[in-house]
C-alpha cells in the first residue's frame, strides 16, 4: 500500500470554514491490487492502471504521457465532464512519476486540511519523494482555499493535479491557472464507450443483448462511470444476458446532464440562441425542451427569448416583440410546465421569422461616436426653452415642428454640429 498518514490529528477548522461538514476524502496512491476486490464497484474494478490501457482522449493522453515520461509533471488541471477519465489520468501520472498520490475532494475539504497535506508533502520532499495532489471537483474550492495551495504549487512542495467539470477560466483564480496547464477532456466517443462497457462484461463475465448494449450507450451519454455503473445494475437484474428492459431498470432516474450555473448551462443557451438567429425551429426547439426538462427557470428562457425578438429578428418582423414579451407574460403568469406552450410557440415564432440586425448596428455605431467625441452639446434649436432666459439665449430658436409639413417630415439637423450628416442605421434589406 501507498504510504499511510493521520490527516485529522491537529485542531478544528477555523470557524469560517463551512466545508468541514463530513470528514474530507484525503487517501494516497493503493497498489496495483487495491480497488480490484470482488466487492469494489465494477468502476473501480476495471479502471485503468497504466497509460496502455486508456480508452478515449488520444491527443491528452498521448501529452500527458510524454510529460510523465520526460520526468517533469507540471502541475495540470484537468476540465471535461463527469466520466471522462480525469480521476484515472491523475493516478497513472502519479504511478508513471513514482510520486506520491494524495487525493483530496474540494467538496469536503478545506484549508486546515490543504495545510495538513503540505506539511506531509513537505516532508516526503525532504525525502526525495515527490506528492502530486489531485484535487477532485477544483472549482468547488473558494478563493481563499485556492489562495493556500499556490504558494505550495509555486515552491514544488506539491504538483497539483486538479479536476473541474466547470471552466477554469471562470472557476480557478488567475494566478493558480497561469502556473498549469489545461487540457480539455470530452465525454467519452461511442466506440471508446463501448470498449469500457466490453471490459466490464469481462470482468462481470456477462453477455449483453446487442439492443441493451445500445440502449446503455445511448444512456450513458459519453460517460463511462454511468455505463458501467449502469451495466453492473443491469447484470444484476437480468437473469441471463443482460436485456434492454435491465438496461432500462437499471438506468431509471438518469438525469440530464444540465448545470444551471455552469458551463452546460451556457452551452445549451448559446445553443438556442444560434438556432434561433439560424432560422432552424427544430433545432430551437429542441434546446428549449433540453433547457426546460433539465429545471431551468423558465422565465430565464423568457428573457433570453425577448432579447432574441429584439436582437436578431427586429425591425424584419416588429411583431416578434409582442409575440416575445405576451410569452414572457404567460409564462410567469402560469408556470410550468404548462408555461412551455407560450415559451415553445414564442421560440417557433422566432426562429421562423425574418432576421434583422439592423437595430443592434445602429446602437454600435452610435455608441462608438459617443465614445469618440464625448459629451457633444444639444444644439440650441432642439433645447426646450421653458424660461424667458432659455429663450433668450436662443434655446427653441429655429426649430421646425414636423407636424406642421407634409407628410410629417421636416428636413432639419437633429445631431450635434459635430456629427452633422453622420448615419447610424443602416436598414436591413428585410426591415419594415
Amino acid at each position: 500500500m501507498g504510504d499511510q498518514f493521520d490527516l485529522f490529528g491537529g485542531g478544528p477548522a477555523p470557524a469560517g470554514d463551512r466545508r468541514r461538514s463530513a470528514r474530507p476524502d484525503l487517501s494516497t496512491q493503493p497498489d496495483q491490487d487495491a480497488g480490484r476486490r470482488a466487492d469494489a464497484p465494477l468502476a473501480s474494478r476495471v479502471r485503468p492502471l497504466r497509460f496502455d490501457d486508456l480508452v478515449g482522449q488520444a491527443g491528452v493522453v498521448a501529452t500527458l504521457r510524454s510529460l510523465a515520461e520526460s520526468g517533469h509533471l507540471p502541475s495540470l488541471v484537468l476540465w471535461g465532464p463527469p466520466g471522462s477519465g480525469k480521476t484515472t489520468l491523475a493516478g497513472i501520472l502519479a504511478e508513471a512519476t513514482g510520486s506520491r498520490f494524495v487525493t483530496l475532494s474540494a467538496v469536503t475539504a478545506g484549508v486546515a486540511d490543504l495545510r495538513r497535506v503540505m506539511a506531509e508533502a513537505r516532508e516526503r520532499r525532504r525525502a526525495g519523494r515527490r506528492t502530486v495532489l489531485f484535487v477532485d471537483e477544483l472549482h468547488r474550492f473558494n478563493k481563499a482555499q485556492q489562495d493556500a495551495i499556490l504558494p505550495h504549487v509555486e515552491d514544488g512542495t506539491v504538483t497539483l493535479i486538479g479536476a473541474t467539470t466547470e471552466n477554469p477560466s471562470f472557476e480557478v483564480i488567475a494566478p493558480l491557472l497561469s502556473r498549469s496547464r489545461v487540457f480539455r477532456l470530452e465525454a467519452l466517443e461511442r466506440d471508446d464507450l463501448e470498449r469500457v462497457i466490453r471490459r466490464g462484461l469481462t470482468e462481470l463475465g456477462a453477455e449483453i443483448e446487442d439492443d441493451a448494449l445500445a440502449a446503455l450507450l445511448e444512456g450513458a451519454r459519453g460517460d463511462a462511470r454511468v455505463a458501467l455503473n449502469a451495466l453492473e445494475a443491469a447484470a444484476a437484474l437480468a437473469a441471463g444476458p443482460i436485456t434492454p428492459d435491465a438496461v432500462e431498470r437499471a438506468m431509471q432516474n438518469r438525469h440530464l446532464l444540465y448545470d444551471r450555473a455552469g458551463d452546460m448551462h451556457y452551452d445549451i443557451v448559446s445553443a438556442l440562441i444560434k438556432s434561433v438567429r439560424g432560422s432552424d425551429p427544430d433545432a430551437a426547439v429542441y434546446w428549449l425542451a433540453r433547457m426546460l426538462e433539465a429545471g431551468e427557470d423558465p422565465n430565464f428562457v423568457a428573457r433570453r427569448l425577448v432579447i432574441l425578438a429584439s436582437e436578431d429578428v427586429g425591425l424584419a418582423d416588429p411583431m416578434a416583440l409582442p409575440v416575445a414579451v405576451a410569452a414572457q407574460q404567460a409564462a410567469h403568469f402560469i408556470g410550468m410546465p404548462e408555461a412551455m406552450f407560450p415559451l415553445t410557440e414564442a421560440t417557433l415564432y422566432l426562429a421562423r421569422a425574418p432576421k434583422s440586425n439592423s437595430s443592434g448596428r445602429a446602437y454600435t455605431a452610435a455608441r462608438e461616436a459617443i465614445r469618440l467625441s464625448g459629451n457633444l452639446p444639444v444644439p440650441l434649436h432642439l433645447r426646450n426653452a421653458v424660461t424667458g432666459l432659455m429663450r433668450s439665449m436662443g434655446y427653441g430658436h429655429g426649430y421646425r415642428y414636423a407636424h406642421d409639413h407634409p407628410g410629417g417630415v421636416v428636413e432639419q439637423q437633429h445631431l450635434p454640429d459635430e456629427l452633422a450628416g453622420r448615419t447610424f442605421y443602416e436598414p436591413g434589406e428585410r426591415d419594415r
